[in-house]
């Protein structure tokens, strides 16, 4: 059973997050993560038993980090709820400054195609955003359907991939209003 410091866990997780984006999934290694957490040889394999764990450790600390994100610009919402300001701001910052957090992603999700365990992982997360949404979405009274959140959730993936991964420096307000403007269906 791995020792119950959550402190260290969580320090890893963001080590391991942070070399992904980094340095692609190639560079995330146990003594990798160790080193980028400021933590003691052999720490990690004391939380994580192979390099899949901590790997869906990212995974999960991501989906974490963006889980809270979406709880506070709900908590920010004054007035009446603009699903188009929401998602234009969601992926501005996404894009910017957390486009380190959406590189490990990518990078996991590549990852997942080759290791089942990491996919079953990575579903599973998918599955609690999806609920997650459905309720942010519902909270603040958007008019979105809740059998349409998985496809807009996909169109703000593909958004999301193509504004991360543009050359940084790139991404601009009007670009990604532009973008989230062809994502938003009619919903008459």
């Amino acid at each position: 059973m791995p020792p119950s410091n959550p402190d260290r866990r969580r320090a890893l997780a963001d080590a391991a997050v942070h070399l992904l984006a980094a340095s692609g999934v190639h560079g995330l290694t146990h003594r990798t993560a160790e080193r980028a957490a400021g933590l003691p040889t052999g720490t990690a394999s004391n939380y994580f038993r192979d390099r899949e764990a901590l790997l869906v450790a990212a995974a999960e600390r991501v989906v974490e980090l963006h889980l809270a994100d979406m709880d506070a610009a709900a908590d920010c919402q004054t007035g009446e709820p603009d699903l188009a300001e929401l998602l234009t701001e969601s992926l501005l910052a996404a894009a910017t400054v957390l486009r380190d957090r959406y590189l490990a992603i990518f990078e996991l999700r590549l990852e997942a195609v080759r290791r089942p365990g990491l996919n079953r992982a990575l579903e599973g997360l998918q599955e609690v955003a999806t609920g997650f949404t459905r309720g942010h979405h519902a909270q603040l009274g958007l008019a979105i359907p809740p059998d349409r959140v998985p496809a807009l959730i996909a169109l703000y993936g593909g958004a999301l991939f193509t504004l991360v991964t543009a050359p940084e420096g790139t991404v601009t307000r009007e670009g990604v209003e532009q973008i989230v403007r062809a994502m938003i269906p009619p919903l008459g």
